[in-house]
């Protein structure tokens, strides 16, 4: 059984005396460059012997081709990267933003690479493409405001987010035609910490929706809710075969998750256990994925990208102890 097989199984439902299991990190210095990122994330997939491979592709690339500048330099130290410059700065802006083309710029940059990737992959394993929501996007680019301009003017932020989500709608359907089994839908503010349930389903998951449109040919979608607080009843819903969440750090608990969104959960590797090497809160961590949700759809995988530096040898011993707890549990 090959690895596609395999996650197909637990897509279904299937009991799995192994469950599969990825991994994913910031990749700075190299993920600008289409050719370097494709060879990084198929390294760290033989690595880690991955069972789904989720691209790394830089959190602001989605921004650059609005004109914005980037600042990379805090990510080698474990930082993120961060506007230097936008042209978005009062609620009048928004009418700079228009639509642009995917064969052009950091977008063509980006399925460049994941064309390369898939080529070195040759359908070992799946290959999941990023891809961030409108109203994700259009907060970078107003570097956190979005939400005080829709207060001010609502119909010129909207005009925004419905161009947006036609570049990720475009963005999505080209990945899978390339030959991704579905991209990672990232949001970052459906938290109730950001916004209200009303607000998100008004101007999130109303273009959320029409980038998944896009997608709809993977068979190996997934949504991921970023930060604590989650708004997961807000998105179960969604049209994703899988949810990632910060689970540990936010509702729901993992078979709570399963049950609730009736989908497999791709989650349960505290990042920040990772890169502070702690070694109790893991081997719990995984223990209590794959007991609590019976080793039927779940995916064991980062709560968040792990930031760069980490310890290759606590990745190592993640997946050791993922093959302890799957002894225990099938004795």
């Amino acid at each position: 059984m090959n690895k596609i097989e395999y996650v197909k199984k637990t897509l279904s439902g299937e009991k799995m005396n192994t469950v599969p299991h990825s991994f994913w990190a910031h990749l700075p210095e190299i993920d600008r460059d289409p050719e370097k990122l494709a060879e990084g994330t198929y390294d760290m997939y033989k690595k880690y012997d991955l069972s789904v491979i989720k691209t790394m592709n830089n959190g602001m690339y989605m921004t650059e081709d609005h004109g914005t500048s980037v600042d990379y330099s805090e990510m080698a130290g474990g930082g993120v990267s961060t506007l230097s410059d936008t042209p978005i700065h009062t609620v009048d802006d928004w009418d700079k933003i228009q639509y642009t083309a995917i064969d052009e710029g950091a977008l063509a940059r980006e399925l460049k690479s994941l064309e390369l990737l898939l080529d070195l992959v040759k359908e070992e394993a799946p290959v999941i493409f990023t891809v961030f929501s409108p109203l994700t996007t259009a907060n970078k680019l107003s570097q956190g405001k979005v939400m005080e301009h829709l207060k001010e003017d609502e119909d010129k932020v909207v005009r925004a987010l419905e161009v947006l989500a036609k570049i990720g709608h475009d963005l999505s359907k080209k990945a899978i035609e390339l030959g991704a089994a579905g991209v990672y839908f990232a949001t970052q503010l459906a938290t109730y910490d950001a916004t209200s349930e009303e607000e998100y389903i008004k101007y999130g998951k109303t273009y959320d929706l029409q980038v998944l449109e896009g997608a709809e040919g993977g068979w190996l979608n997934t949504l991921h809710i970023h930060g604590e607080n989650a708004m997961f009843s807000v998105m179960q819903d969604y049209p994703t075969q899988v949810i990632n969440w910060h689970v540990w750090e936010s509702l729901p608990e993992i078979k709570e998750g399963i049950d609730f969104s009736g989908k497999t959960v791709m989650t349960g590797i505290l990042d920040e256990s990772v890169t502070e090497d702690d070694r109790n809160a893991l081997r719990n961590q995984i223990y209590h994925v794959l007991k609590d949700s019976g080793m039927r759809n779940v995916i064991l995988a980062p709560t968040c990208v792990t930031r760069f530096p980490y310890d290759e040898a606590t990745v190592e011993y993640v997946f050791d102890i993922k093959k302890q707890v799957e002894d225990i549990l099938n004795q």
